[in-house]
């Protein structure tokens, strides 16, 4: 398996840190994101004070928002029903499915659609799979849901052999173009 797939476009320390004026010079109009310790902490579905202003600054902008997760119908309508946001449940990432159809909803293309995750093995690996650009962030909290862990082990692993090839991954606080 190539480790390629693994690396993203970018690295954030958090989505928040993702502005409209930025997105708007890299042609973006369609930010997908993940939900849980991406755009929340997986055992905050309310949210945070600093996602709602994200929200609305996306929103004030232009920028649609799509929350596309590997959770199911109910945790995911649940935590952005709040936030009147779209969403794709039971995306399948690491495939490219469910960015696909968030892209089919929202017009996306491959040029003026970036993906937002936290985890190289199923986001980063998605994005490569559907051709968008993407950027990796900080999980928002450290500990995880237990169906998370694996993952985490294996995406340890892998960041070994990209920092081994590559250097120490540096997460920033502004996308520098």
């Amino acid at each position: 398996m190539e480790i390629e797939n693994y690396i993203p476009d970018f690295y954030l320390e958090a989505i928040y840190q993702l502005d409209t004026k930025t997105l708007e010079k890299l042609g973006i109009t369609l930010v997908l994101a993940d939900l849980d310790n991406t755009l929340t902490a997986w055992n905050n579905p309310d949210g945070t004070v600093e996602m709602r202003t994200w929200l609305e600054e996306m929103k004030r902008d232009g920028i649609e928002v799509c929350v596309v997760s590997n959770n199911h119908q109910k945790r995911v309508a649940r935590a952005v029903a709040p936030f009147n946001i779209d969403f794709v449940y039971d995306s399948m990432k690491p495939f490219a499915k469910g960015i696909k159809e968030a892209m089919r909803r929202f017009n996306g293309t491959t040029d003026n659609t970036i993906l937002v995750g936290d985890q190289r093995m199923t986001d980063i690996r998605a994005a490569h799979r559907a051709g968008i650009r993407s950027v990796l962030v900080k999980p928002l909290i450290e500990s995880d849901h237990w169906q998370t862990q694996f993952n985490r082990w294996r995406e340890r692993r892998r960041t070994k052999r990209i920092e081994a090839k590559y250097g120490e991954t540096l997460y920033k606080t502004k996308i520098n173009n």
